[in-house]
């Protein structure tokens, strides 16, 4: 009986140090939450403080409220419309005495979307606003930003060293062997190179020709970006002859930056701060020589998104396209739909712009998103479509139901061709002894068989669906460009394309922003563009994730990793080790008929993608190894 009553309590206290925690984990989401609210903050004089330690992108996938709570929410993501938006609203602003950018963490972006945010710096610049830049070192994405400062400062210790895009990409044919598995690869495309690294032990040479002509164009474009904001730079000079620049400075990277006019100054952080303190002005409160901050977010929050005048829609279509339903930074189909059609719906929308900034991914469900976008035709709706930093494969499918197509020169675009993957296991079992049998009534019995392998008839079957998608994919982008289906077969083929290219070619209409194509979707709704503001369709923030943002982005949440050589070297390798193991998990989830491209994913952002680098962190924590 003493034994049952005290388990009895023990079980009561348990209840009651949990209800404990709970109450206080709800007391602190609260306050939190208040904290966060838009508005909460007087802006004061100061500096308009850009800490980019994260990567920017088009649409920021939402942080677990829990996770940010206990620091493992990751590297941040700028959204870039708020950038762009903060920016412009801080040239106008008498308060904001400077902008500062701290570029140390910069985890990079596609270079469309970088060079948005630069240009942005550069107009502020242009009005005379001081638009300092403060970095360990700088590399190609963050000199894209730093070009457009009127100051740029390096830590004396620091490297400049720019490589130029490119670079090696993991391909598994060899160790698929290994394991006895065998994969069956259905596509077309002469230059569809997402299931290379599936098929091959490198490079196709049409695959290598197609990237040799894409990344020269991106560096081209990158020498004239650095030239246009910062003329007196030698970045190209330096670019082409670094070993020759580097061994003649004898390794002093910082007086060789000086040199070349790469940078203005060289100097510490402290330094930095109280250049930018004899402008903006000094912070009592913080150590000695600190500059007055105005905080990112609370800027952000002070000048909302305007609401006056008639609504534009705009819909997202950020990251890869999948199938069913997913939150911000995934383009899922029945979600992105859904936004769409309650738009259509509840909303008194003028017209509808599309903005696509994806490297492609489910078939279905690009063609769900499609048709959802030819509703609001079918009412009458002009329709425009911009192009961020990628609009490949799948997000070139969403793009062919518009009036018209806005890109970037430096947008990647085309990869027109479609694939499917299916891994089988035969070998791989009988190296263990497992083998298969039964009893088959027809050739497709069972089929595909992922034990005992596809039949001929399976695969010729499977072979030709992929080629009627392939045709339906041509067939689409020849009637929305008004080319013949064998000129859109000759520019498509699987092959990716810089927007410069892709306007020649006819695959896109003019180059502008997002802001250009609301104006557009304006005019061909015969309103003044002046007069109108978008209504972005897509979820609100809700509580976890304003409290997720308020927990996430403390100014204590971000250690430096180190800016030199042999620091990159170890985020890449553990980048490179999260990466494979996605490539693994996307092979045996490969769930459809895939229009995406390959290429597209070592141009944007620096880091792994975040599904793949939480992936990397269980699998370290199952082996017990910290990550």
């Amino acid at each position: 009986m003493k034994l049952v009553k005290g388990a009895w309590k023990l079980l009561i206290g348990i209840k009651d140090a949990l209800v404990l925690i709970a109450m206080l984990l709800f007391f602190a989401m609260l306050f939190a939450a208040l904290n966060a609210r838009p508005g909460a903050k007087a802006i004061g004089n100061g500096a308009l403080l850009l800490d980019l330690n994260g990567s920017i992108v088009e649409q920021p996938e939402e942080q677990a409220a829990f996770a940010a709570l206990s620091g493992q929410s990751g590297p941040r993501q700028f959204r870039v419309r708020d950038l762009v938006r903060t920016i412009e609203a801080a040239g106008r602003d008498a308060r904001v005495k400077a902008i500062v950018l701290d570029l140390t963490n910069f985890g990079g972006g596609y270079p469309a979307t970088v060079n948005e945010v630069a240009e942005a710096l550069g107009r502020v610049r242009a009005g005379g606003k001081p638009v300092l830049a403060y970095a360990d070192g700088y590399t190609d994405s963050d000199y894209r930003l730093a070009a457009y400062a009127s100051e740029v400062w390096m830590n004396p210790l620091g490297v400049a060293l720019f490589t130029g895009p490119g670079g090696s990409s993991l391909y598994y044919k060899g160790l698929i062997d290994k394991l006895g598995v065998n994969v069956h690869v259905y596509r077309v495309g002469r230059y569809k190179s997402f299931v290379e690294p599936y098929t091959r032990a490198d490079q196709s040479p049409d695959a290598r020709a197609a990237m040799t002509a894409l990344y020269g164009s991106l560096l081209d474009q990158w020498k004239l970006a650095i030239a246009k904001g910062r003329p007196k730079a030698q970045a190209a000079a330096y670019l082409a002859n670094s070993a020759a620049m580097v061994t003649q400075a004898n390794g002093d990277f910082g007086q060789l930056a000086l040199r070349t006019g790469l940078v203005d100054k060289l100097g510490s952080r402290i330094d930095f701060e109280r250049r930018v303190a004899a402008i903006a002005g000094a912070d009592p409160k913080r150590s000695i020589g600190s500059f007055a901050q105005i905080d990112y977010d609370d800027y952000v929050d002070a000048n909302p998104l305007p609401t006056a005048g008639d609504a534009i829609g705009v819909v997202t279509v950020a990251g890869d396209i999948v199938d069913g339903r997913a939150g911000p930074g995934t383009a899922a189909g029945d979600t992105i739909a859904r936004f769409i059609l309650d738009g259509l719906a509840k909303k008194n929308l003028k017209a509808l712009v599309v903005r696509v900034d994806s490297p492609g991914g489910s078939v279905f469900a690009s063609e769900r998103i499609r048709t959802a976008i030819a509703e609001a035709k079918r009412r009458g709706l002009p329709v425009v479509v911009s192009m961020g930093g990628v609009a490949a494969s799948g997000g070139y499918w969403v793009s062919t139901s518009a009036d018209a197509i806005y890109a970037e020169p430096t947008t990647i675009t085309g990869s027109i061709g479609i694939f499917g993957i299916i891994p089988t296991f035969e070998k791989a079992l009988a190296k263990i002894g497992v083998t298969s049998d039964g009893v088959k009534t027809t050739p497709l019995s069972g089929q595909p068989d992922i034990a005992g392998g596809t039949t001929p008839e399976m695969d010729a079957i499977l072979q030709t669906g992929i080629e009627q998608g392939y045709r339906q994919f041509i067939a689409r982008v020849a009637q929305a460009r008004k080319m013949t289906p064998s000129r859109v077969d000759e520019i498509a083929q699987g092959r990716v394309w810089d927007g410069g290219t892709a306007r020649q070619l006819g695959l896109v209409d003019r180059f502008g922003t997002i802001e250009d194509a609301i104006a557009d979707a304006a005019k061909r709704a015969k309103l003044d563009p002046a007069k109108v503001h978008a209504e972005y369709l897509e979820k609100k923030p809700g509580f976890a994730a304003e409290l997720a943002r308020s927990f996430g982005n403390r100014d204590d949440d971000t250690a430096d990793a180190g800016s030199d050589v042999f620091a990159q070297v170890g985020t890449r390798q553990r980048a490179l080790l999260a990466q494979a193991l996605g490539d693994a998990q996307r092979i045996a989830r490969g769930g459809s008929i895939q229009a995406r491209c390959l290429e597209c994913g070592g141009i944007g952002p620096s880091r792994a993608v975040a599904s793949d680098a939480r992936l990397l962190d269980l699998v370290l924590a199952k082996l017990g190894i910290a990550g």
